[in-house]
């Protein structure tokens, strides 16, 4: 077996990127402290050509060389925006016709292996705080909250292991077909 080399893998220029058809997600992240988590979730948000990126809060915004160090200029291939208020954020994705998903651990959440997302919807998907989740004033205005299935000792995933779970499965379910690679 060989490593392919990168002009092997056939990735697209960063205006090739702009124009493909896109995972029908928008990734929130909700007051994200640390700069590397976030540049980490621009890559992965890449990685699946998802919609766009809305960052709020606290959350830090490119350009910031924290930020580029873990995106290695994703940032440049991500459609993103700030929004310092997460309530006005929601109400903006509603208004645009977005399912608003949180993925946090909750009363009444549903398992991320239960949830199918359908091909005719269109989803923001919240992300919270490395330490206290998703706020209070976004859950007060969700639609729907799906949690990760966790077996080991600790309450939570990071962040980014989170994102690349739950943008991992909508793509599976959403782009691929059975037999697909």
């Amino acid at each position: 077996m060989r490593k392919l080399s990168m002009d092997e893998l056939g990735r697209p220029s960063v205006d090739e990127f702009k124009q493909l058809d896109k995972l029908p997600v928008t990734v929130v992240l909700d007051s994200v402290r640390s700069l590397h988590n976030v540049g980490s979730i621009f890559r992965t948000a890449d990685g699946f050509a998802i919609e766009r990126i809305v960052l709020c809060g606290i959350t830090g915004i490119p350009p910031h060389r924290d930020i580029e160090k873990t995106a290695l200029g994703a940032t440049q291939s991500v459609a993103w925006q700030y929004e310092k208020n997460i309530q006005e954020a929601i109400t903006n994705l509603k208004r645009e016709g977005k399912k608003i998903i949180a993925i946090e651990q909750a009363e009444g959440s549903t398992m991320l292996h239960q949830f199918f997302p359908q091909a005719d919807e269109n989803y923001a998907l919240i992300f919270g705080n490395e330490v206290n989740g998703v706020s209070e004033e976004a859950m007060s205005l969700i639609d729907h909250c799906i949690e990760i299935p966790q077996f080991g000792t600790k309450h939570s995933f990071n962040i980014v292991i989170s994102a690349g779970i739950v943008l991992w499965d909508f793509y599976r379910k959403l782009k691929l077909k059975s037999g697909d690679s």
